[in-house]
């Protein structure tokens, strides 16, 4: 296969239009708004690539969970709404599935989120997941379920760095 570059942002020079993942919708996102999402300030989207091509990405953007819609674990002291990054669109090109793309690229996101947080008050990293097996994904990775919707997942920065 090969290696693969370290994530970066996005820019006009790396090559998507070849990336499928599997999900036409993560596909689609890609190819048509991660780009205009950065220009915005909506969200920053960072990719790996080889050769050029892109093989795997992620977004970033900041948000809040109401409290009460956290894990317990996270409530404690926390204001109404708790600060949060949330993770979104994290895809690997079908090529380079069952390789570790994603598992660097979720490390990659807690770093930077761990990161914002030196800066800025947040609390926990948030993913809405598309199907089972995402989920499965990253609760394996140290990730609860939110009490208000099983397929919304999420970690405390606290505890991220010794689920990775």
């Amino acid at each position: 296969m090969g290696t693969i570059t370290a994530p970066e942002p996005i820019t006009t020079a790396h090559l998507i239009d070849s990336f499928a993942c599997g999900i036409p919708a993560l596909d689609e996102w890609l190819k048509r708004r991660a780009l205009k999402n950065a220009v915005s300030g909506a969200s920053r989207t960072f990719v790996v690539c080889h050769d050029g091509q892109v093989v795997g990405c992620y977004a970033l953007a900041t948000g809040s969970v109401e409290r009460g819609d956290a894990p317990k674990k996270l409530r404690r002291n926390m204001p109404d709404p708790i600060p949060i990054m949330v993770l979104g669109r994290l895809a690997v090109d079908r090529q380079w599935q069952r390789a570790g793309v994603g598992r660097g690229l979720l490390k990659n996101a807690v770093l930077r989120s761990l990161s914002v947080s030196r800066h800025a008050g947040v609390k926990a990293l948030l993913v809405h997941t598309l199907s089972e097996d995402a989920k499965a994904f990253y609760v394996r990775n140290g990730f609860l379920e939110s009490p208000f919707d099983p397929m919304t997942l999420i970690i405390s920065l606290q505890d991220a760095p010794r689920c990775l």
